[in-house]
């Protein structure tokens, strides 16, 4: 998803927090699940900007699990994050320098990205490709996304006035050298063998600057491949996602997390006068330090903002709803008002109150969802006739 630079917590927090979130809370949440469906072990992707690849394998591991029936967790599939940013760092350099450099070049990417790689690559499991060639035990790609932007600037400026036939070696020399030379497993026998059909997954949006059961290319940066995604109305949009969780599916949600009602404790709720927050590591660049970003909750649960199909076009119009992260959504959950929320699988390691789980009601997931992606199957019978989906 997007990549912004980091400025300083302090003066940021200052600036843009309501002085209503100013306090410690003292409201507890207490949340009571109603339906979830099976997930794979909490991850981190530490300080890179590789949410999309992280919250897609998830996905596509819970798939796996439900397809082939997994009940054991020790047979839980571990998908290699970092097989699919190499060749999508590959793919996205040849089309960079294809477009002379009018291409968005970056960590941040879409889901679509994903799953064309497994299509055209396959998939490796992470015993058989770490991609941690650098150093650390997390990722930490400051420097690998630096060179590679570097190197790539350099090939469009065309020094020799023709590009040699030696550049796209040498940009695969760099990957080889960050992330490990790729082994010599078959990863789309692989990728077969796990039954991986990336023709089964639909992604879907709901906006009014396209028709309703159209598709179109969401206009953000990060959707370099200009991957195309369905529209639906809101409710229908809604509803998807319900009826997957409830037949055994999950959701994989791309979104805004830079809102104050997005907290560092596990809840994201939609509060008014929400404004952008970054910092630091992935997770600190949405959600600060410690206790920087203070929960949005007092003594009584707070009142959330009313979401219309409106005011959630006016979000992504004036860039107030935009793609800041990926997450795997797999369950249903309600707190002790009965207000219902969403379980989130997030990819910052097992951190805040749950442990790498958010709880994200209704209203913040109407408001501030930008695409979903769902196996087709998921999709309710009628909202399939209407898109043309079989």
């Amino acid at each position: 998803m997007k990549r912004i630079h980091a400025i300083s917590v302090a003066a940021l927090l200052a600036a843009i927090l309501p002085a209503s979130l100013g306090a410690q809370v003292k409201y507890e949440y207490e949340f009571t699940t109603v339906k979830e469906n099976p997930v794979t072990s909490i991850k981190n992707q530490y300080r890179s900007g590789t949410c999309w690849c992280f919250s897609a394998l998830s996905f596509l591991e819970s798939e796996i699990i439900r397809d082939k029936k997994i009940k054991d967790e020790a047979q839980y599939p571990d998908l290699s994050e970092m097989f699919v940013v190499r060749n999508a760092y590959h793919d996205r350099a040849a089309k960079y320098v294809r477009l002379d450099g009018t291409l968005g070049f970056s960590a941040g990417s879409d889901f679509g990205d994903v799953m064309e790689v497994i299509r055209d690559y396959g998939i490796l499991p992470q015993s058989a490709y770490s991609g941690m060639n650098y150093g650390t035990e997390l990722p930490v790609q400051g420097e690998l996304d630096a060179v590679l932007k570097g190197y790539v600037e350099a090939v469009v400026k065309n020094p020799n006035r023709n590009l040699s036939t030696a550049w796209m070696r040498g940009f695969d020399g760099i990957l080889d050298a960050y992330l490990g030379e790729l082994p010599a497993d078959d990863p789309k026998a692989c990728r077969d063998q796990l039954g991986i059909n990336t023709d089964d997954y639909v992604g879907l949006t709901s906006l009014t600057h396209h028709p309703f059961y159209t598709d179109f290319a969401i206009e953000v940066q990060d959707n370099w491949r200009w991957t195309r995604s369905w529209n639906v109305p809101l409710d229908e949009f809604q509803a998807i996602v319900d009826n997957a969780i409830d037949k055994g599916y999950t959701v994989l949600w791309g979104g805004d997390v830079s809102e104050p009602g997005f907290t560092r404790t596990g809840l994201a709720i939609l509060l008014d006068n929400t404004k952008k927050s970054t910092s630091g590591s992935d997770q600190e660049r949405w959600v600060g330090k410690s206790e920087d970003k203070a929960d949005a909750a007092k003594e009584e649960a707070p009142q959330e903002a009313e979401v219309t199909q409106e005011s959630r076009q006016t979000g992504f119009d004036i860039k107030q709803t935009t793609d800041d992260h990926g997450m795997h959504l797999f369950g249903i959950a309600k707190d002790q008002n009965g207000t219902k929320y969403y379980l989130i699988k997030n990819s910052w390691g097992e951190t805040g109150k749950y442990k790498g789980v958010w709880y994200m009601s209704e209203n913040f997931f109407k408001a501030k969802t930008l695409n979903i992606v769902v196996n087709k199957n998921a999709i309710p019978k009628d909202i399939q006739k209407k898109l043309g989906i079989k």
